[in-house]
């Protein structure tokens, strides 16, 4: 049912009860109101308690309103099929009274009546909704200051979601609004920033500071508003208005003429910052107007490379920025977030790919330059301009400027060590480029080196060795004092850290190892710990450095660092332990020696870190270690069994640092081997909880719990009660979804190599279930996961299997003979594992292919089954895909059953003799038997990467296939053939085979 006017007094006093704290009055009001959400005249009613002018004091009940108009337009604008929602007759109404309530005082609900119209726009514009545009750009005419504010906080939401809509006519839109707005706003904008700069020179001039009227502050106010609001237009116009000119190489005229006036904002604005120290809400506005030019010429320069190239726009700004940077320490007056865009600025010239020119030549006899010849020619032109505002003197310069001033730790810095040395160490690993200054010159720093390594290596080597020769290696046991020197040293290795790439021939380590930093390590004293620090994280960086019989005395230093009683000492000393022992030139036996050392002080320092990233940290490098030792870990297993269950329970909550045991517990099964229940104590516990889909953390954890579930039945000599009880939870994993279908197969199959029988009278029903589950409901991928576990079940317990499995065998014998839109090798791979029930339980298949509700599903597929059994509409059918079959195999148990089926009382067994027999010797010849019949094509150990290679050897060896030879057994199936059949009708039939397949079946069956 529709609201009309007459329930305007309803739905206000709901928004009032929405607003209240009592639970009670609330929760039924906003329950309400989502009802109404899709019933006509809704939003109407809403649109009115918007511009009710009697309500203004009620702002909380007209901006709640607002909100709820929003959420029915997001939801309910465009026609649904399940809902009335907003008809279009009142669609129209809306949008027009939009419209006439932009000039609204309360910010608030200002903003939201601005996301309605831009959520409306983006539905509506330009189809339905024309006359959008031209009535702002008319209510843009006012000279009403709040009039135009409001205009341009609409235009500004409008334009941001007109900006992400791709498609390319909604792009040409976007395109003719920005050539219709953008002068205008352009001309307003121009006009703020003159009245701005004018009102603060006024107040520094003090001659309105302490005499403007509430007027004049409002006016000012909303003019800085206004002015903020359409540099946002106009970013987005610049940005999005225009093709990106390194795409269509055409110039963006704009960016000429709007750079230059941002850039001398920029200067404007910087210098009244300074001189504000009184008006703090003004200098908080000057300051985030000069980051958001900032940012926009960063964009700009982005997005049109070419066009921001011109002489009057990126040497002025390039200029500027450089000059930021490069100003010394003592006078730079400028704010942090300021130079850090400067410095991005920097950074992005010299990494812009479209300042690069392309060496490609130019066809021989063509006249019009083509799109790339375009771009090298404004590359080339741009790369001139570079060359002399960044010449190499410039370029040394900066790099100087970056590793004495920027790279250098600050006083805070140092406190906030002192402070946390954790939370230190992880923030400086974490802080992203954009975020803190020091970062963001380590990032130019690097993008320097990238084009200009030849120039700049010898002066980071220089810098580095007047550091050295500015502040020595204190002594043991001296006392160190925190001074420039040493502070300019930690910035000198932190240079030489960073670019260790590009620095790779110019350093010669293993000298500066010996000479200095193993000196610097040596002092204890509480503030050497900058250098000991800075020296573990070199380490790591250098590997490739590291070499030899280098290798042992830096384990060892870092042992000591690892042990220091700084923590962001020993987190930088296991990050560089982590990269030599990953790295290629690790081998096992050098460490093997500083094994115990190693794990006795990460498990210490993983007792005392308090941070969660630390404890994670140190046991990565645990894993590690088990990993790389791999059999050789096995006399330290006892220590770190000792230590895991204290890390599981203290990780309580903390499901990636329980990952981390799970996979340390992973590598510590693999390295054992058959060893392996030594730890089962832990492991099954953890194994229990990790793989119940009934747990916290199933969504983190199942997972790695079930791939440790394989690796434990894979590494298991024997099958133990705990591991068997555990199989019900298998179960539930595949009731839930198929994401893990590969690993349950696997783990489907170890327990059948080792608990054989035994497991299937246990949790055969189990089994059934999750095969049922499978079987026909998964693709390609999934069904030859499968198939090798239903094969696996059939071999080893062929006489309890087959009875068991009679529905997953019966649909593929389905799948074999209607499947026609399965692919050939699932067709082919389902026969093969049916050809083995037929092998090894004949009389079941027999059975199975009798049956009447096999019959009565095929008919139901479209099959026409004939009087008798299903069996030769299986043979016939699945005799047509053999040859996908391509493991040798596979390929002799086709011919083993098909040698079976000669021995069957049928006669339509003479009708495909020819068929039999001609896939016969093709497998004989595969399979190289010799006279003897000893069957050679099968003497490799079959190699399942499921359980342990024993357990496959066994069961590889009592598989009755690899037993049969195929000569003898063919040759004596025959002969049963021609007695039961009679010799004139087997005879009969052997006349009609082709001369070439008789030949070589008679030298095949020579004694």
């Amino acid at each position: 049912m529709a609201l009309t006017s007459e329930d305007l007094s309803t739905v206000y006093s709901l928004l009032q009860s929405a607003l209240r704290q009592d639970d009670a009055i609330r929760k039924p009001a906003e329950a309400t109101l989502a009802a109404c959400e899709n019933r006509p005249g809704f939003c109407s009613c809403l649109l009115e308690i918007i511009a009710s002018r009697d309500l203004e004091h009620q702002s909380d009940a007209r901006w709640l309103a607002s909100v709820y108009f929003k959420n029915s337009i997001n939801r309910y604008w465009r026609i649904r099929r399940d809902s009335l929602g907003i008809s279009d007759a009142e669609k129209p109404h809306l949008r027009r009274k939009l419209l006439e309530l932009i000039r609204e005082e309360n910010n608030q609900v200002a903003v939201q009546l601005a996301l309605l119209i831009s959520k409306i726009a983006r539905f509506d514009y330009p189809r339905e909704w024309q006359e959008l545009f031209p009535t702002l750009l008319q209510k843009l005419q006012s000279p009403d200051v709040l009039m135009t504010q409001r205009v341009y906080l609409v235009l500004n939401q409008i334009l941001k979601e007109l900006s992400t809509k791709r498609l390319a006519a909604d792009q040409r839109n976007f395109a003719e609004i920005t050539l219709q707005y953008f002068d205008y706003t352009w001309h307003h904008w121009c006009a703020d920033t003159q009245g701005i700069i004018q009102g603060l020179s006024s107040i520094i001039r003090g001659t309105e500071s302490d005499h403007l009227s509430t007027d004049q502050e409002q006016t000012l106010r909303l003019t800085c508003e206004r002015w903020m609001l359409c540099l946002k237009v106009l970013r987005r116009m610049l940005l999005h208005g225009f093709q990106s000119d390194a795409k269509s190489v055409q110039e963006v005229g704009p960016v000429k003429e709007v750079c230059p006036k941002f850039l001398h904002a920029v200067q404007s604005l910087l210098h009244y910052r300074s001189l504000l120290t009184q008006a703090l809400v003004l200098q908080e506005f000057v300051e985030k107007a000069c980051l958001r030019l900032m940012k926009i010429l960063v964009e700009v320069q982005s997005t049109h490379p070419y066009s921001f190239s011109n002489l009057a726009v990126l040497p002025p700004v390039l200029e500027f920025c450089y000059a930021q940077i490069a100003e010394p320490k003592e006078r730079r007056v400028i704010f942090e977030p300021f130079l850090i865009k400067c410095t991005i600025f920097v950074r992005s010239v010299i990494q812009c790919v479209a300042y690069r020119p392309n060496k490609a030549g130019r066809v021989v006899g063509q006249t019009t330059p083509t799109m790339e010849e375009t771009k090298g020619t404004l590359a080339r032109q741009a790369e001139e301009i570079l060359l002399v505002l960044l010449g190499n003197q410039r370029l040394v310069l900066l790099c100087g400027i970056l590793v004495r001033s920027y790279f250098v730790l600050t006083p805070a810095d140092l406190d906030e060590w002192a402070l946390d040395p954790e939370a230190f160490h992880h923030e400086q690993d974490l802080i992203q480029c954009k975020e803190k200054l020091r970062p963001c010159a380590e990032s130019l720093y690097l993008a320097l080196f990238e084009s200009h390594r030849e120039l700049l290596a010898p002066v980071v080597v220089e810098i580095l060795k007047q550091a050295l020769e500015g502040c020595p290696p204190a002594a043991p046991g001296a006392d160190v004092i925190i001074t420039p020197a040493l502070l300019l040293k930690e910035a000198a290795y932190n240079a030489v850290g960073a670019a260790n790439y590009d620095l790779h021939d110019y350093i010669d380590f293993k000298s500066w190892w010996e000479g200095a930093l193993v000196h610097e390590i040596r002092n204890q004293h509480p503030n050497g710990r900058i250098l000991r620090r800075k020296v573990a994280w070199l380490l790591g960086k250098w590997v490739s450095k590291i070499k030899d019989d280098m290798r042992k005395p830096i384990y060892s230093a870092l042992l000591r660092l690892l042990g220091d009683s700084d923590m962001a000492v020993q987190l930088a000393a296991c990050y560089s332990l982590q990269n030599l022992i990953d790295d290629v030139h690790f081998y096992e036996d050098e460490f093997l020696e500083f094994v115990p050392a190693c794990l006795e002080l990460l498990f210490q320092f993983m007792r005392s870190a308090q941070e969660f990233d630390s404890k994670l940290q140190i046991f990565h490098l645990v894993s590690l270690i088990i990993d790389r030792l791999g059999e050789k870990i096995a006399p330290y297993v006892g220590k770190i069994l000792s230590f895991l269950p204290q890390v599981w329970q203290d990780s309580e909550g903390q499901s990636l640092l329980q990952i981390q045991v799970i996979l340390a517990l992973q590598q510590l099964l693999i390295a054992l081997g058959p060893q392996s229940p030594i730890c089962y104590d832990l492991l099954l516990p953890i194994l229990q909880y990790s793989t119940d889909v009934n747990q916290p953390d199933e969504l983190n954890m199942l997972e790695d719990g079930v791939q440790l579930w394989q690796t434990t039945l894979r590494n298991a000599p024997i099958m133990v009660p705990q591991l068997m009880d555990l199989f019900p939870h298998l179960v539930a994993v595949m009731e839930r979804n198929f994401e893990h279908l590969s690993t349950v197969m696997k783990i489907i199959e170890s327990y059948i190599l080792l608990g054989k029988v035994e497991f299937l009278r246990s949790h055969g029903a189990g089994v059934a279930k999750i095969l049922d589950i499978v079987v026909g409901n998964v693709k390609e991928k999934g069904m030859m996961c499968t198939l090798p576990v239903v094969d696996a079940l059939v071999q080893c317990c062929p006489g309890d299997a087959p009875s068991l499995l009679a529905g997953v065998l019966q649909k593929l014998v389905l799948l074999v003979v209607s499947g026609r839109e399965e692919p050939d090798l699932v067709r082919a791979s389902a026969g093969a594992v049916l050809a083995r029930v037929f092998v090894q339980n004949s009389a079941f298949f027999a059975q199975l292919t009798s049956q009447p509700s096999l019959s009565l599903a095929l008919q139901q597929s479209g099959v026409a089954v004939p009087d008798q059994s299903a069996l030769f509409l299986f043979f016939d059918a699945w005799l047509d895909k053999v040859d996908s079959l391509t493991t040798l195999l596979k390929r002799k148990l086709c011919a083993l059953a098909l040698c079976i089926l000669l021995a069957l009382r049928e006669p339509q067994i003479l009708d495909r003799l020819e068929q039999i027999i001609s896939i016969c010797t093709s497998v004989l010849h595969e399979t190289e038997e010799d006279k003897n019949g000893v069957a050679s094509g099968y003497v490799t150990v079959k190699t399942v990467p499921i359980c342990s290679k024993e357990k496959s050897c066994e069961v590889y060896i009592a598989d009755p296939i690899n037993k049969v030879a195929l000569a003898p057994f063919l040759k004596e199936k025959l002969q049963t053939c021609a007695a039961l059949h009679g010799e004139a009708a087997f005879n009969a039939a052997m006349s009609r085979l082709h001369p070439s397949l008789l030949l070589q079946l008679q030298q095949l069956m020579q004694p």
